[in-house]
């Protein structure tokens, strides 16, 4: 049985060296702003020309990568530091320093001074790489692990591209877009970043500590908050495409968004849409991925090349005569099994997917006055993929099937040249190289509206619906049941996956029994041929209220900073249907049994979160700040209420050096995913 929760200690602690490098921290966290109209400022455009000599991409852009932008309305123009620091006075932020929302904390502060470690990428470092899919981009990242999922994976994945932080799993982060939840994957459980175009992203906030006591139990490892594009008032065509030195992977992307001021600049639409497109390799045209090699040096020579076990060779087996043999396709030829007998599978399965999505977007908000302000976003994908296995390896069914659990060829075959019952596996390569098509629709629609209350109170209070549906194709997959007739075999007990097999040939097909030992005919080979069709349906609907205030009160004393304090609740539901293809349910497929499945669960949370500034601008402490948070959840598939809190201090003795720790709890509840998703094809 799976744990209805778990607990965790949490501790960080680091050291921060800040100064000259300032100035460009800053440039690269500035956020967008959240769904509020602004005046425009008019102004010169101004550049630096010393920031951009030094200045460096964090990635190299490919070299055989090409880009077009062709603006179609005015842009931004550039701002110098002086200026920005005009328009952020003018704007009523004093200090020159912007206060924003960073990921892990609820409340606003100013630039590099949360105690949280927070990495904050722009989407010009994204852009410079030349990536495609944020998962290529987050490739880069060290922090971002290596469990996750990504377009090099061809078994199981269904096509998406999942990440986590620091291996600790894609199901330990939550991936949050513009700090609400999202429409996850159904088959795969994660934010599939194929689906989102990175053309409209501004930005990516990647908290590498636990969040659990302000985001929930998802945020075990950290949470990554992708920034969407808002408020644009001009319009831009990308266009973009790439191949290998190889002549493949060819990739491409057209991308395009206009945006439209309204009403003296109080409402805002804009429309975005993208169309990407990737060609994949296959692992036979590397050389240093085919013919694969165990070995604990990836450079150089000495690994040994190895295949897999299961081969067009049949291996017959029999424990109690110690035989281990090795029959030839043609099903005479028989000699001892050994590595030369195995299966060089990487000839035949892709290094990288295929890959096609297209996406929508259409983002709306109109403030009435500074206590109301409505905003809307819907976001629509079409994802297909494609990946390429080896053919389907066979050595019998797996529970709950009823059928045989080992392919038992009786003494009495005909085509058996042992004399003795023995046990086969083979790699059905007749049946042609396995193909898995998949297809996702993901649908996100948000709607909220903020504004201030009084006093210094504001709000933000929104609804979040998201329907993901995967249809998942597997070529080539073979009946089960049809290749027992095919070979003329018959269980004694049908009920009984242990039992006995028996030779007769009156349940061959009309054109003859073939030889379990050699390769099947084109005739015996479409009898026994199946696709399989999988479909999954994810739902969710997440109400959320926030109340904030970033100055409640200035602590009494001399150099004391500001209390600022925030409260919220979030009512969550969450549904997935899994219906694999009924070869599959029915265990008379070739490959895992697969149940049906279905279910929920609603969770109610609450969390509050207070910062204090005790210390600002003195000797010693140019900066010292604690903040508490905490949360509250009950879910429905557990009488529990999970307590979670968090505590960290932010101290800067001087203005280039920061102490920064936390200490905290986090807990962790089965997802939908783990709860009610079918298992996975292996």
């Amino acid at each position: 049985m799976m744990s209805t929760s778990r607990r965790h200690l949490l501790l960080c602690a680091s050291i921060l060296g800040v100064g000259t490098l300032s100035g460009t921290a800053f440039a690269a966290s500035t956020s967008q702003p959240e769904h509020r109209s602004h005046k425009a400022v008019h102004h010169k455009a101004t550049t630096s020309t010393a920031a951009a000599k030094t200045a460096k991409p964090a990635v190299a852009a490919p070299v055989a990568a090409s880009s077009v932008a062709v603006p179609v309305a005015t842009t931004a123009p550039a701002f110098s530091s002086r200026r920005r620091a005009e328009v952020l006075e003018a704007q009523g932020v004093s200090g020159g320093s912007e206060r924003m929302v960073v990921t892990g904390s609820a409340l606003a502060s100013s630039n590099n001074q949360n105690a949280n470690p927070v990495q904050i990428v722009t989407a010009k470092q994204i852009q410079q790489t030349g990536a495609t899919t944020l998962s290529d981009f987050f490739a880069r990242i060290p922090s971002i692990g290596g469990t996750g999922t990504n377009n090099s994976e061809t078994n199981g994945t269904g096509g998406a591209s999942c990440t986590d932080i620091r291996n600790l799993g894609s199901n330990r982060v939550l991936v949050l877009i513009d700090g609400k939840r999202a429409t996850l994957n159904g088959q795969t459980n994660c934010i599939d970043l194929n689906a989102l175009p990175v053309q409209q992203i501004a930005s990516v906030e990647i908290l590498k500590d636990g969040g659990s006591e302000l985001y929930g139990a998802d945020a075990v490892s950290g949470v990554i908050n992708i920034k969407m594009r808002h408020d644009l008032s001009d319009g831009n065509i990308t266009i973009r495409g790439g191949i290998t030195g190889h002549g493949d992977n060819d990739t491409g992307m057209i991308s395009a968004y206009k945006g439209w001021n309204f009403d003296h600049d109080k409402g805002n639409l804009t429309l975005f849409g993208q169309y990407m497109t990737q060609g994949g390799v296959l692992q036979r045209n590397r050389g240093w991925a085919n013919p694969v090699q165990l070995t604990d040096n990836p450079v150089g020579s000495g690994g040994e090349t190895f295949g897999s076990g299961y081969s067009n060779y049949t291996h017959v087996q029999n424990s109690t005569t110690n035989l281990n043999a090795a029959v030839a396709p043609d099903g005479k030829t028989v000699s001892t099994w050994g590595a030369s007998n195995r299966y060089p599978y990487g000839e035949h399965q892709s290094l990288i997917n295929q890959l096609q999505n297209s996406s929508l977007s259409g983002d709306f908000h109109y403030q009435f006055n500074r206590h109301a302000n409505l905003y809307s976003n819907v976001m629509y994908s079409h994802r297909t993929s494609s990946s390429y296995m080896a053919a389907e390896p066979f050595d019998g069914s797996v529970p709950p099937s009823t059928l045989p659990s080992v392919l038992t060829v009786p003494a009495n075959d005909p085509n058996n040249p042992f004399g003795q019952d023995v046990d086969i596996t083979k790699r059905l390569t007749e049946l042609g190289d396995r193909r898995d098509e998949n297809a996702t629709d993901t649908v996100t629609a948000k709607v909220g509206v903020n504004g201030a209350i009084a006093y210094g109170w504001d709000y933000d209070v929104s609804y979040t619906y998201g329907s993901n549906m995967s249809t998942d194709h597997l070529e080539n997959v073979g009946s089960y049941t049809n290749l027992l007739n095919a070979y003329g075999l018959q269980q004694v007990d049908p009920s009984n996956s242990a039992s006995a097999l028996v030779y007769n040939p009156s349940v061959c097909p009309s054109f003859g029994c073939s030889n379990p030992f050699g390769t099947m005919g084109k005739q015996a080979a479409s009898y026994v041929n199946y696709n399989t069709n999988t479909h999954s349906h994810y739902q969710l609907r997440d109400w959320n209220l926030r109340i904030n205030n970033n100055h409640v009160t200035t602590m009494p004393w001399k150099g004391g900073g500001d209390l600022g304090m925030a409260f919220g609740f979030e009512h969550r539901g969450e549904q997935l249907t899994n219906t694999p293809d009924e070869l599959i349910s029915s265990g008379q497929s070739l490959t895992n049994t697969v149940l049906p499945t279905s279910g929920g669960f609603d969770v109610t949370e609450g969390y509050a979160e207070a910062k204090a500034t005790l210390l600002k601008n003195v000797f010693l402490a140019k900066d010292l700040t604690i903040d508490a948070q905490g949360r509250a959840s009950g879910y429905s598939t557990t009488s529990d209420t999970a307590k979670n809190w968090k505590a960290s201090i932010n101290w800067a003795p001087t203005q280039d050096i920061r102490f920064r720790g936390t200490i905290g709890t986090s807990y962790r509840q089965p997802n939908v995913y783990e709860l009610y998703g079918g298992q996975s094809l292996s």
